[in-house]
């Protein structure tokens, strides 16, 4: 926490002297990260859809199998340290342990290893088939170290950055490749891990069972931000969330403000595209909707003003390494962009 807030400090040295209300909100935001958000860490042991829940149960099959093998086990070495000294066995007993040795420790645990074997596999066939019709398709691109989530509407490309949003209820494809290296998507509540290998496809499904926000992962490590490369899935009520894939489709709002000429005329344009305006870089995130979204930075920010100025003036001392350089600016441009970007619902 000191650490966000001299590095917010430094940031507001950087860019001069400043309004005072974008002042204040970057070094407050400085003070705060994802982790403040609310969102509570996933479990495999906390399902939220059907996916999840069969892992749970192949989970506590091995687990209640691997406590009765730890009971009897150390039941065992206690008869044996009790009785190690008795010098009046019959030959009988020996010969009983010699069988039960057999039988405990080879033909048991085979067919033990040979069940959970079997069922492991049934499980895994289960969580990676695609033979069902999904009821949508998503496209997911991992990158260093963000995600890009692309729909098709029927008519054009919806794109995102870092939000999965679903209908609650239904079957979701995911159609998951890398822009680098290999990455894997994980979203512990409602599926098993699944690897992203560049210039391959590979395809997963998810399903919630209610509405909610799932915390997903990068699962492979990926370089230096890899911990930071942080998803959510969002499960909607369908009628919620046709309404939302409706309002991603449109152009961006606040058209021909002085935001808006900030944005065209500095480094932003570069990397990022805004629908209905010339941007229209594939590099980063698509901007289109950015106020809509919930976090910035690939879930390590909070998305509000203080963390967009943060974000802009200094994303290295945020997230070290991204490819999103500083954007320096006057106070006044700044504001204006603030502005601006505050206004793409």
């Amino acid at each position: 926490m000191r650490s966000y807030c001299r590095a917010a400090s430094a940031c507001t040295v950087r860019v001069g002297r400043m309004p005072a209300r974008t002042a204040m909100s970057l070094f407050l935001g400085a003070c705060f990260t994802s982790a403040c958000s609310g969102h509570s860490s996933p479990s495999v042991l906390d399902p939220a859809g059907p996916g999840a829940r069969r892992i749970e149960g192949l989970w506590w099959l091995m687990f209640w199998i691997s406590a009765v093998v730890f009971v009897v086990t150390v039941a065992m070495i206690g008869y044996a340290l009790l009785n190690a000294r008795r010098s009046d066995r019959p030959p009988t007993e020996a010969r009983w342990a010699e069988g039960f040795v057999v039988v405990a420790g080879a033909i048991v645990p085979s067919l033990i290893l040979a069940a959970v074997f079997v069922v492991s596999l049934r499980e895994t066939s289960a969580l990676s088939t695609t033979a069902q019709t999904p009821d949508l398709v998503v496209e997911v691109v991992a990158h260093d170290w963000w995600w890009e989530v692309v729909y098709d509407d029927g008519e054009r490309g919806v794109a995102t950055a870092n939000e999965i949003h679903i209908p609650a209820g239904r079957r979701v494809e995911l159609r998951l490749t890398s822009d680098d290296v290999i990455h894997s998507l994980w979203v512990p509540r409602l599926q098993a891990k699944t690897d992203m290998t560049p210039g391959k496809t590979t395809r997963m499904w998810i399903e919630a069972d209610e509405p909610g926000t799932y915390r997903g992962q990068c699962a492979e490590f990926c370089g230096l931000q890899h911990a930071n490369m942080i998803f959510f899935v969002i499960a909607e009520d369908p009628d919620d969330f046709e309404t939302w894939l409706a309002n991603e489709s449109q152009d961006a709002a606040a058209a021909g403000t002085e935001g808006e000429e900030v944005f065209l005329s500095s480094t932003c344009v570069g990397c990022h595209a805004i629908r209905g305006t010339s941007a229209d870089s594939p590099i980063g995130p698509d901007l289109t909707h950015l106020a809509s979204r919930t976090t910035i930075a690939a879930g390590v920010l909070a998305n509000d003003r203080s963390n967009l100025a943060r974000w802009i003036v200094d994303p290295q001392s945020v997230k070290p390494g991204a490819a999103m350089p500083p954007t320096e600016l006057a106070p006044d441009e700044l504001d204006a962009l603030l502005d601006y970007l505050e206004e793409l619902r």
